[in-house]
């Protein structure tokens, strides 16, 4: 009489257990489906994002690459976070199974994405953004993405240049324009009848220091956004603690279902 007690208390723990699991198994898999929804968004707003951070993202191979690769991702643990609570929910062994498969792939190529982030990260630096923007940008051709772009920053920001105006000098603009020593969208911009206006082109072009922008724009886009790379990251960090436990959890569950 007593084995059989000891015997049911025990079944009765291991049904709780199992429970318990399950129903952690399904909070982690909505915030998997929350956070590939994020990425799908943040993939999305990049792509159609109208200040013109898509043509920078166009003009780096290297980032609109990364955009997609965001996206797929994103799509991915959007699928797996519904695949994952339907799996927990209705103790399929085999969606459990499919869901741990997958999940374990994505996080293999979360850290190899991040590896190769590592290894090419010259590609974000000012030396790159600097030599790239010597080599190609025109001026006042706003028929070419990359020079549009690169107005678009610098009236935004109200920047000039990577680092400073001096990287126009020994620059195709400089070349094809001779007597303007910056473009004109690193001229000063003053609020008039609700409207921006130069406050002194002429003086601007001629290279007057006193009615230009003289901060780079590598670091006016880095003090804006400073805030956001470190809750992306934080956000990155969160989100492979999360498909760690959940695929623990879908592994539990799925040997303690009879």
């Amino acid at each position: 009489m007593g084995q059989g007690e000891a015997s049911a208390r025990g079944t009765t723990m291991e049904g709780d257990c199992l429970s318990c699991i399950k129903y952690l198994m399904f909070v982690f898999n909505f915030l998997i489906f929350l956070g590939g929804s994020f990425l799908l968004g943040v993939g999305v707003w990049v792509l159609v994002d109208p200040t013109g951070f898509r043509e920078i993202v166009a003009a780096n191979p290297l980032l609109f690459t990364g955009v997609y690769i965001i996206l797929g991702m994103g799509g991915m643990l959007f699928l797996l976070g519904f695949l994952g609570c339907c799996g927990a929910i209705r103790e399929n062994k085999c969606l459990l199974l499919f869901f741990f498969m997958l999940i374990l792939l994505i996080f293999l190529a979360e850290l190899a994405a991040a590896i190769l982030a590592f290894i090419f990260r010259e590609h974000l630096t000012r030396e790159y953004f600097t030599k790239e923007l010597k080599s190609h940008y025109q001026g006042y051709n706003n028929s070419d993405v990359f020079t549009s772009t690169w107005n678009a920053i610098m009236i935004t920001f109200d920047c000039c240049g990577v680092n400073s105006p001096e990287d126009f000098k020994d620059s195709l603009f400089r070349l094809n324009n001779q007597n303007h020593m910056v473009p004109e969208a690193c001229c000063q911009r003053i609020l008039q009848s609700e409207e921006r206006v130069y406050s002194g082109q002429e003086q601007c072009l001629s290279g007057n220091m006193m009615f230009r922008n003289n901060k780079g724009c590598y670091s006016a886009v880095v003090d804006y956004f400073e805030l956001y790379i470190y809750v992306a990251g934080a956000l990155a960090i969160v989100v492979l603690t999360i498909e760690l436990f959940a695929m623990v959890f879908a592994m539990c569950l799925f040997r303690g279902i009879q």
